[in-house]
Parts: structure tokens; sequence; C-alpha cells
């Protein structure tokens, strides 16, 4: 039996769907509705956000990964995503809404070091594998 970790795997798999459509808005729907570096950030936070999540797949089947490094790397990335891609995608629509996003500046760096703390956890995690 192959074994894997359900809830990453799928919550990897909801994450790759909605980011298909998030992604599918960004390039037929905002077009005219925003301009081109807005777009141009939105894109960027869909592409992190894939990336992200084909790490979160890959991280759900990696079972030779003990499942404390796998726990804290998929909260970090998930944190990472909602926080960096979340914060890029509200704030290149911000001319959409009526009221101020501005608040949302600093969440983006904080989103993107959730990230490279998930990798450097991956990566710790990773060399500190006790084979014995």
């Amino acid at each position: 039996m192959i074994q894997f970790d359900k809830k990453i795997t799928v919550t990897a798999s909801l994450l790759a769907a909605l980011t298909i459509g998030i992604g599918a808005f960004g390039a037929h729907g905002l077009e005219k509705l925003v301009e081109g570096d807005a777009l141009a950030s939105f894109e960027t936070g869909v592409r992190y956000q894939m990336y992200h999540v084909i790490a979160l797949l890959i991280l759900g089947f990696a079972t030779v990964i003990p499942a404390r490094i796998r726990k804290w790397v998929f909260w970090l990335f998930l944190g990472g995503i909602v926080l960096f891609s979340g914060s890029i995608y509200l704030l290149a629509l911000r001319t959409l809404f009526s009221f101020d996003l501005s608040f949302l500046g600093p969440v983006t760096p904080v989103g993107g070091l959730l990230l490279i703390i998930g990798w450097l956890r991956l990566a710790y995690g990773l060399l500190t594998i006790n084979r014995g």
C-alpha cells in the first residue's frame, strides 16, 4: 500500500484547483480592471502559490520525511501562501475596493518570510534525519 499524508495531499490538491482558478481570473478578467504593474504583481502571487502547492504535494508523498517535519513545513507554507500570495492579490486589486488596503503592505514580506522559513525548516529536517 502506498503511504502518504492525506491532509497535506488533499490540501495541496484543493489549493492547486484554487490556484488555477485565480490564475485564470488574472489572465482573462483583470486586463481591463487593473494597470499592468498590478497585473504583473497578481501573476507573481499566482506563480509563488503554485510553486508552493507543488512543493506541498511532493511533501505529502514524501513519507521518508518524518511527520513532525512535514507538519512544520506544511503550516509554514500554508501560512506563507495565504499571507504572501493573498496580500498580493488584494493589493493588486486595491483600486477595485472602496476601502484602503495599504495596511496589507507589510503582510506580504511576512508571508515571504514564512515561505523562506518553511524551506529552511525542510532543509534542516532533511539534514538531521537519523537513519540509524
